[in-house]
This record gives structure tokens, C-alpha cells and sequence, in this order.
């Protein structure tokens, strides 16, 4: 494996006044930032919890917040919340990129900014925080860092995504639900693009897209299912 970048104490001090948080173990804050690519003793178990950590804290909020709105709604709400791009750019706002620890390879392909990298950082961070003191300290500290976004979030009229759009045309009409399918993927591990197919039986389509995630190829693919339906009513 190639050499790691490792950040410093001072460094890691200086993030802990950024975060608002002081660690009473710093080892958690050291394993919340390796990446796999420096150790196998990596922060990818604290991401797994961290994510758990994350999605109810959120529920809870929305529950208590949004105490008249349907099971959709709030669904769609914590989506725009928990998903990649929003826990990347906090991370991004915490300058959590170069502390990472990291190969060097990794580190000098641009990981550091990568947006599925950030979003696990900041996972593997709100556990390694939770298991440092507790769950309402952890709580307090992911509200905060959400800021004005869960506001904005609220706010917003949430538009369904291609996905459930078109889950919900083919409902409508009595008929099967879309069939998505893994055609392929190209590129490194941490650089792969995705090709996914999507087909319906009437009108009978199959189209494929690709995207950065298979999430995201899945939507698109869902998108331009939807678009081709809309060219051939008009």
C-alpha cells in the first residue's frame, strides 16, 4: 500500500476548533478521517453507523417539525438532506478535504474533493463524535452543522425525483413497474461511471444513462424514460 498522508496534531487541533468540537479521544477523530486507501484500519465501519446516526437523527426532526406532513413528503425532504452532495458540501465548509488521511495516489487524484469521499468522512465524523460522548451531544452538533439548510429544505417544494415519477406513471395506469439493469461500469474503483438500462412495457421503452453512481444512472435513466414518454404525447 502507498505511503499515507498523515495530518498533524497542530492540524488536528485546528479542526476541532473548526467542528466545535473537542475530541476526549482523538484516536476516534483519526479513524473518523482514514480513508481505506492509507489503512485497513479505516473509518469505512464508522460510516456505516454514522449514516444510521444521521438518517434518524434527521427522521426525528422531521417528525417532530413536520407534524402534519405525509410519509412521501417527509421522505423526500430527509433525502434532500442526507444525500451525498449536502454532506459533501458541509464537509467542504468544515474543510474536512485535506485533513483526510489518505495513499498518496488517492490523495493526488483529487480524493480529497471527491464529493462520495467527503460525504463518508462526514459520516464516519458524526459517529466518531457520538461514541465520544453521546447521542445528544451528537445531535446537537449535526443540527447545528445542518444549519439553515433544514429551513431551506422544508421550505422548498420537494419535486419527486425521475425515479418515483415514473414508479408512480406506471401505478396510475395499472401497469408494472419499471425493470432497471446493470449494464456496466468503467473506470477505477474510486472513479467509476455507471451504465444502467431502464425498461417499461408500455409504451414499450428501454433506455439506458449512465451517471457517477449507480444511484445516479438509475435516475437518469428513469429521466430520459419519462422524457421520451413526453415527445411521443406531444
Amino acid at each position: 500500500m502507498a505511503a499515507a498522508r498523515k495530518t498533524s496534531d497542530l492540524k488536528l487541533k485546528a479542526l476541532q476548533r473548526r467542528l466545535k468540537y473537542t475530541f476526549t479521544d482523538e484516536a476516534k477523530l483519526t479513524r473518523a478521517l482514514t480513508h481505506r486507501s492509507a489503512s485497513a484500519k479505516n473509518n469505512e465501519r464508522l460510516e456505516f453507523f454514522g449514516d444510521s446516526v444521521l438518517g434518524f437523527v434527521i427522521a426525528e426532526m422531521l417528525f417532530h417539525e413536520e407534524s402534519k406532513a405525509d410519509e412521501g413528503r417527509l421522505t423526500r425532504i430527509r433525502a434532500a438532506l442526507v444525500r451525498e452532495e449536502t454532506l459533501a458540501a458541509i464537509a467542504r465548509e468544515l474543510d474536512l478535504g485535506p485533513e483526510l488521511i489518505m495513499g498518496s495516489g488517492e490523495y493526488r487524484s483529487g480524493g480529497f474533493n471527491r464529493d462520495s469521499i467527503l460525504a463518508d468522512a462526514f459520516e464516519a465524523l458524526l459517529a466518531a463524535i457520538y461514541l465520544d460522548s453521546d447521542m445528544a451531544t451528537a445531535k446537537a452538533w449535526l443540527l447545528a452543522r445542518m444549519g439553515d439548510r433544514i429551513e431551506q429544505a422544508i421550505a422548498t417544494p420537494v419535486h419527486k425525483d425521475p425515479k418515483t415519477r415514473l414508479q408512480e406513471c406506471m401505478q396510475s395506469q395499472g401497469l408494472s413497474l419499471p425493470v432497471y439493469e446493470m449494464l456496466g461500469a468503467v473506470g477505477q474503483a474510486h472513479a467509476q461511471t455507471f451504465e444502467v438500462s431502464c425498461t417499461i412495457k408500455s409504451p414499450p421503452l428501454t433506455l439506458a444513462a449512465k451517471g457517477m453512481s449507480r444511484r445516479k444512472a438509475e435516475q437518469a435513466a428513469a429521466q430520459a424514460v419519462l422524457d421520451q414518454m413526453d415527445s411521443m404525447n406531444d
